[in-house]
């Protein structure tokens, strides 16, 4: 997920301080967002960018804005990526069709072109997330079958367990309402009140 901001840790090239820096504050940014810490991501990723910025290639930036979008479609905050779109004429094919894939509508030949977790869903119309190894892509992945209506009750029990075993607030209280809005539409009122008890749980 930091979309080739790193260098293969095999590598014997001494990696660029600007990489580093970028590394780190993508990561802490990405960790502050998913813990419901809005402060430290704002920070970090200003950071981050700033690293970034110093190469003077918008392909990059782009690439660190798309990841910051993949964060939000984790959470189910589903608002247009205008950081990227503000870059996406010098964005590479593979940020463009990652971009199409997180909005939603991604189509069949953009599948090659997209991260090997993320390439089923768009091919093969696969909708079992849980197979898909990291968790954050897992999420991403949940929260685009989401925007696109294609979301299973596995889907949204695979995005709930998912971050809740990570510890990360923002997408479980997202997750979780949109669960307890199922139970609800379907009349289960002791689901949707177990639910709503979880909800409190992480609201005290």
């Amino acid at each position: 997920m930091l979309l080739g901001l790193t260098l293969a840790a095999c590598s014997s090239t001494p990696v660029p301080d600007w990489q580093m820096n970028a590394k780190g504050s993508s990561e802490r940014a990405t960790e502050a967002w998913l813990s419901g810490d809005s402060r430290i991501e704002v920070a970090e990723f200003a950071r981050a960018r700033a690293e970034v910025a110093r190469t003077a290639r918008p392909d990059l930036l782009a690439r660190l804005e798309l990841l910051r979008c993949a964060t939000r479609v984790a959470a189910l905050e589903l608002e247009a990526c205008t950081g990227f779109d503000a870059l996406a004429a010098d964005a590479a094919p593979a940020e463009q069709a990652y971009a199409r894939y997180l909005a939603g509508n991604a189509q069949a030949a953009d599948a090659a072109l997209l991260p090997p977790a993320h390439r089923g869903l768009v091919s093969a119309g696969q909708s079992d997330v849980s197979v898909i190894e990291d968790p954050l892509a897992r999420l991403v992945a949940a929260g685009v079958l989401l925007r696109r209506g294609a979301a299973t009750p596995t889907t949204v029990q695979a995005a709930v367990d998912t971050a809740s075993a990570r510890g990360w607030r923002r997408p479980l209280l997202a997750w979780l309402k949109v669960q307890q809005q199922r139970a609800q539409a379907a009349g289960a009122a002791d689901e949707a009140a177990r639910l709503q008890r979880r909800i409190e749980l992480m609201l005290r």
